[in-house]
């Protein structure tokens, strides 16, 4: 979606060189008419979750932009942060991107030892990983690269 006070979009991005606030939305609600540009153009997006697709139209609406250009990404925490860290893979800076994380929702977990993520929806310090089947301990460590909790193997010291 877009709003008034956005140029035409061109395609399925913007206006090359576009310089504003792009606005996300994730979830069923549309955040995106909460935060205030201060007058800047604005690009208005929602999407119900963040896929391998949604991240790569925001990618390529990324890639319609230059510098100075600033990011606002609402709804559940892992949808934003993988948002977040679709963004850091196109260049933006972390003082360009503001989250307004919802206060539930499920966390994204990372096996180190499969490279798999997990979705984590009981929120509970351990989780399985639907990958390799380890049972992970999530750490309080997130990182923004994979937009995900490390985790790591919760009974590794038995083994041993």
């Amino acid at each position: 979606m877009r709003s008034a006070s956005m140029p035409p979009a061109a395609g399925n991005g913007l206006e090359p060189g576009f310089r504003g606030v792009i606005c996300v939305s994730f979830g069923s609600s549309d955040d995106t008419a909460l935060p205030d540009t201060n007058g800047q153009p604005r690009y208005d997006l929602h999407f119900e979750s963040a896929t391998a697709e949604s991240l790569s139209e925001l990618k390529s609406v990324f890639s319609g932009s230059r510098v100075g250009v600033r990011l606002i990404l609402a709804g559940p925490p892992t949808d934003i942060r993988a948002a977040a860290a679709a963004a850091a893979d196109c260049g933006l800076l972390g003082d360009e991107v503001t989250l307004l994380p919802q206060e539930t929702g499920p966390r994204f977990v990372y096996c180190p030892h499969c490279l798999t993520t997990t979705v984590d929806e009981a929120a509970g310090t351990e989780v399985k990983c639907q990958g390799c089947a380890t049972t992970l301990t999530i750490a309080d460590h997130f990182s923004r690269r994979r937009g995900a909790y490390l985790g790591y193997s919760a009974h590794a010291e038995e083994a041993a």
